[in-house]
């Protein structure tokens, strides 16, 4: 059955909710805002979406949910002054759930949201995406009346790190993968590979090792440029894949990385931002995940292995839980660059794939995220 259609029987009435985050471009965190508004709206219910705008937003208005251009991701006490509006929207849309996903804009919303009578108020939920500092600052994503945790893992971080925390208002919604748009098998269409290759054509015929993420120091791309350069000395046949871009404040450090890479003559070339990772996925002969910090959950970890494409990544954080769950040769030992090298090349030559279909689905995350929704505001239906 289909999360909406478990929502739907949920709910006794259609709930207003109203997402915030600070833009719609790339990134886990967006992808799942629009997957919980695209249920909603399938559900019956309305779906708010508040950011500074992105490439995302035409899908998401796509899918009858409605963008409302906010910049409250800003990092500035100029930010503030949408404290006010924001508490004149929560009253002018009846809104019923008030949903922050980040820093600032939780803030916003936790700030708005308390200047309201307790008994004209929508519920405030929180979701932690992340590791943050541990700093007064980052408590805000536990002030919410119900905190959602993407991973067991955040669930640690959470109550070792925030120890006022009353556990028992966080609660565990893993994130996870539509196995419709990343199905076991998944061949690329001949006019895509064609037109990749054409792109790309350094690729055909090789090993393609791919890492995907956003192109920040925290994603472990040095480690990457070590393991190619290693593997290039002994096999010629493989050839490293990035795939990603990054934002205005990490320009300086991807056009270090282009060079690095022009200098040193590696096999890697860089692929920027995508929207066809499921092709790039089954185009790809490993994944790798090599972040120095925990990953909140990892989504591209799941997708390929969803797929049926082996993993490779650092054993902590979400990552690690996914990889224990789904593809444990896939674990590496964090920072241990010998031990990568090795199992790269001990899967080269030795093929080993991951069962399907893989824990942590959509569809889960969907119904379970809806139906709290559905208990938060008291209208859980009498069918479920």
């Amino acid at each position: 059955m289909r999360a909406v259609d478990i929502a739907r029987m949920a709910s006794s009435r259609p709930l207003t909710v109203l997402q915030l985050l600070p833009e719609l471009d790339s990134g886990g965190v967006e992808r799942g805002t629009l997957e919980v508004a695209e249920a909603l709206v399938g559900a019956g219910h309305r779906a708010l979406v508040m950011s500074a705008g992105g490439r995302m937003v035409p899908a998401l208005e796509a899918g009858g949910s409605e963008h409302l251009a906010w910049n409250i991701g800003h990092k500035s006490p100029f930010t503030a002054r949408f404290v006010p509006r924001l508490r004149r929207l929560l009253r002018e849309r009846s809104v019923d759930i008030v949903h922050a996903r980040s820093r600032v804009p939780a803030w916003v919303a936790y700030l708005a949201w308390r200047g309201m009578p307790p008994g004209r108020r929508p519920r405030f939920v929180t979701t932690a995406h992340g590791v943050y500092s541990v700093n007064a600052f980052s408590e805000i994503m536990v002030r919410g009346e119900c905190v959602i945790a993407v991973s067991e893992s955040i669930r640690e971080y959470l109550q070792e790190s925030f120890p006022r925390t009353d556990m028992a208002r966080v609660r565990v919604i893993h994130r996870g993968v539509d196995a419709r748009l990343f199905p076991p098998g998944y061949q690329p269409a001949p006019q895509w590979t064609t037109d990749w290759y054409a792109r790309f054509p350094e690729l055909r015929n090789k090993y393609v090792l791919t890492l995907p993420g956003r192109l920040t120091r925290l994603k472990g791309h040095d480690a990457f440029l070590r393991l190619l350069a290693e593997l290039a000395k002994s096999d010629a046949g493989v050839h490293g894949l990035i795939v990603g871009d990054a934002d205005g404040s990490g320009r300086s450090y991807a056009n270090g990385l282009h060079e690095e890479v022009v200098r040193r003559q590696l096999p890697i070339s860089f692929a920027g931002h995508r929207d066809d990772m499921r092709e790039i996925y089954a185009s790809s002969d490993l994944v790798l995940s090599l972040s120095s910090h925990p990953e909140s959950f990892g989504r591209t970890v799941l997708e390929a292995l969803s797929m049926g494409v082996p993993v490779l990544g650092f054993d902590h954080g979400g990552v690690g839980e996914v990889l224990a769950a789904a593809f444990p040769a896939g674990r590496i030992a964090v920072g241990d660059e010998q031990a990568l090298l090795a199992q790269v090349m001990h899967i080269r030559n030795n093929p080993l794939w991951p069962a399907t279909p893989v824990p942590f689905t959509l569809d889960a995350m969907l119904s379970k995220t809806l139906a709290l929704y559905a208990q938060l505001t008291g209208t859980e239906s009498n069918n479920t």
